[in-house]
């Protein structure tokens, strides 16, 4: 396992789908997972379906998958003849396996891991590969921090706010291990990166699971007391920044379901 980290800006948009991205060497994760000539790819959570069509591009045949009808939708009228399907990743079963499983800014959004590996693992012909990066342990740590500090100030619970999946490389690499993968490659990465957008809108795009049973008055309390504790940290010389961590994993299947 290793471990990296990174100052600098990234070409994510942090709206908990895929991100977009200019070449392929721009994208560590999918210069990982090399794409080759012929293969059957996965791509689990393909969102606006650009990722999808760098593995096309490459000479693989692969096979995107999102819950959003509409994201779906939408990727279907930019590249009508990839193959595009909605398909809660959670259930998705295939007759024909894959070579490798690709996974871009998704997996932090499914609670229910161990059953989303499992899906993976048993999409995966033997030797298959699984290739993920998503938000991990770390992610945003100081805004969820503030923003649970100012809910418990005012007598809200925090219990099943947080909608996000964020483990540590240990966590996840077991859960790999038990179903069956060999774990490559495991590696944390941290990214202290500018937000334009700022704070506020930061909080506003995930109000509906941060603030679910708060009146819009007091969002704009907790949001403005949220703002004021984390500037100190993130912002910078003017310019606000977020405190982002990463996993990016490479595992193998090496045994049918052990779990």
């Amino acid at each position: 396992m290793s471990n990296g980290q990174s100052f600098g800006q990234t070409n994510e948009s942090w709206s908990g789908h895929s991100a977009p991205f200019t070449a392929l060497q721009e994208t560590p994760i999918l210069s990982l997972l090399q794409p080759s000539h012929g293969e059957r790819i996965l791509d689990v959570g393909c969102g606006n379906g650009e990722l999808t069509a760098k593995i096309a591009a490459a000479g693989a045949l692969p096979t995107g998958i999102d819950l959003s009808e509409e994201t779906i939708r939408q990727a279907k009228q930019k590249y009508p003849d990839m193959n595009i399907q909605v398909e809660n990743a959670c259930h998705y079963r295939t007759e024909e396996p894959y070579d490798a499983v690709f996974s871009h800014a998704v997996l932090h959004w499914i609670k229910d891991a161990p059953t989303v590996v499992q899906s993976i693992q048993l999409a995966l012909k033997m030797g298959g590969r699984f290739v993920a990066e998503f938000a991990g342990s770390g992610n945003t740590a100081i805004l969820i921090t503030a923003v649970r500090e100012e809910l418990n100030a005012r007598g809200y619970k925090w219990e099943g706010l947080n909608p996000w999946y964020h483990p540590t490389i240990g966590e996840y690499a077991n859960l790999l291990e038990q179903h069956g993968f060999r774990v490559s490659l495991a590696q944390h990465v941290n990214q202290f990166t500018p937000f334009k957008p700022g704070v506020r809108k930061w909080l506003n795009s995930f109000a509906e699971y941060l603030f679910s049973g708060v009146t819009p008055a007091e969002q704009e309390v907790i949001m403005d007391a949220v703002e004021k504790k984390v500037q100190p940290q993130l912002m910078r010389d003017g310019q606000w920044y977020l405190d982002r961590s990463r996993l990016r994993v490479v595992a193998v299947k090496e045994s049918g379901n052990t779990v």
